[in-house]
């Protein structure tokens, strides 16, 4: 099984922003995480981080065409504000999980929004980068 890990705006400052709400761990850290889990679940995983929406969209497409199989997906502030997002993964209609390290329905108003969530199997909401492998463990236990 292929599965993209599809993380947007600022995740890459894992471990620098907010860390009382994102915790200490680098984005580097939670990438080797994920390699770790996949040598152990058996599962092939690509990773593409962006900071704009439409490479985020660009690389859910093209996802379609690599033929995978899942996208475990931290889209950041784009979960409230992207009906791009939103459209690009009901137009390849892969299993997607959403994942958010806070519990956004904790934080600001806004954040209770989610526009891509009607586009996804699962949420793991406020678990910390541990809800990736969570969204991992849906997508191969389909």
């Amino acid at each position: 099984m292929k599965l993209l890990i599809l993380n947007g705006p600022n995740l890459n400052m894992l471990g620098i922003r907010e860390p009382d709400i994102y915790g200490s761990e680098t984005y580097a850290t939670l990438i080797l995480k994920i390699k770790d889990y996949a040598l152990e679940r058996g599962f092939e995983a690509e990773y593409f981080q962006s900071n704009h929406e439409g490479a985020l969209v660009d690389r859910i497409q093209q996802a379609f065409f690599d033929g995978v199989d899942g996208i475990v997906f931290n889209p950041g502030a784009y979960t409230h504000t992207s009906i791009a997002l939103l459209d690009a993964l009901k137009a390849v209609k892969i299993p997607c999980v959403e994942v958010h390290i806070s519990d956004v329905a904790t934080r600001e108003e806004f954040r209770s929004v989610s526009y891509i969530r009607q586009a996804c199997k699962a949420s793991i909401i406020g678990h910390g980068t541990h809800g990736y492998l969570e969204a991992i463990d849906i997508l191969l236990d389909k």
